[in-house]
């Protein structure tokens, strides 16, 4: 039964649901096998599909997995991209491509949610890539909504520190790849990387249309097949998610319903950048905000509103 006992982040009349979690493996259409965690509970509300960011493991997501099913989400699933952390220094990573976190694994996670997750409605929360993903996914239309979180087009010249990001990846990051064949976490763009896939997102941060131009990926064009209600999060000292770099993005989601909400430190009570609003400290101040569209379909103002009244 759900404790309906006070604890940060709870109002007294929201139950509090037990969370339990296991570990999976998902296997994507060709062959890839993904480490991920299922979070369950005794929700009323829609299972969560959480897509990270570049170079981000999934652990970067539990306590907001966990908060999502202790505030009453049916199931939450994580995992992590081929070709991130130990996965980068594989034999196989040699043939993985950035492109396939979209077009392959994202679709592979969500047949898995939508198998052990229970029967009901499922909706997804994408960080910085992983709301890019949804673009290129092809599966969209399975969910009922999603949220995007620091997402933007990677155009260097978008950000606010131009110089700092072309050097880190396009001398730091493409020599650290020559010498190893993967990049490691010292490089400071995250942890380890494959090597073929940061060349991609190299390359596609050198281009002003991102990746929107490279016939590679012609599955850029389901971008204008997601028909949802979108959640776009900004965040204003975010040195990659300028206001540039995120409009640049959302523009190519024509035919959704888009909603462009800007967070700012002062809410948060904390800096927050482009990866702040998934720690656990933001449980009371940002979280609430994606948490009210999630499973309650609500707006982000209205989710930023509520906050602010309890």
């Amino acid at each position: 039964m759900p404790d309906f006992t006070h604890r940060p982040g709870a109002t007294a009349q929201a139950p509090f649901f037990p969370v339990s979690q296991r570990e999976l493996a998902i296997e994507t259409e060709d062959g890839v096998r993904l480490p991920a965690t299922l979070f369950t509970g005794e929700g009323p509300s829609p299972a969560v599909l959480v897509s990270a960011a570049a170079a981000v493991e999934q652990r970067f997501y539990r306590a907001f997995a966990n908060d999502l099913v202790e505030q009453g989400a049916r199931a939450v699933l994580t995992y992590d991209y081929r070709g991130v952390g130990a996965a980068a220094k594989t034999a196989e990573a040699k043939r993985y491509r950035m492109k396939d976190w979209g077009v392959r694994d994202l679709p592979a996670a969500l047949a898995t949610l939508e198998r052990e997750g229970g029967k009901g409605p499922v909706v997804g929360i994408g960080h910085s890539f992983g709301g890019v993903a949804l673009g290129l996914c092809g599966v969209a239309d399975r969910f009922e909504r999603y949220c995007l979180v620091a997402s933007l087009n990677g155009y260097f010249r978008r950000t606010s520190e131009p110089l700092t990001v072309f050097a880190r990846m396009n001398v730091a990051g493409l020599a650290a790849g020559r010498l190893f064949g993967y990049i490691p976490a010292s490089i400071g763009l995250g942890t380890a990387l494959a090597g073929p896939i940061f060349r991609d997102w190299a390359s596609w941060c050198r281009t002003p249309d991102f990746f929107f131009s490279d016939p590679a990926v012609p599955e850029s064009n389901r971008f204008a097949d997601v028909r949802l209600p979108l959640l776009s999060i900004g965040i204003t000292d975010d040195p990659w998610g300028t206001r540039e770099a995120v409009a640049a993005l959302i523009r190519y989601f024509p035919n959704a319903d888009i909603e462009d909400l800007w967070l700012t430190p002062e809410e948060a009570g904390d800096a927050i950048g482009h990866m702040g609003f998934f720690r656990r400290e933001m449980q009371d101040t940002l979280w609430p905000v994606a948490k009210a569209f999630l499973l309650e379909g609500k707006s982000g103002r209205q989710g930023l509103e509520n906050r602010q009244m309890l």
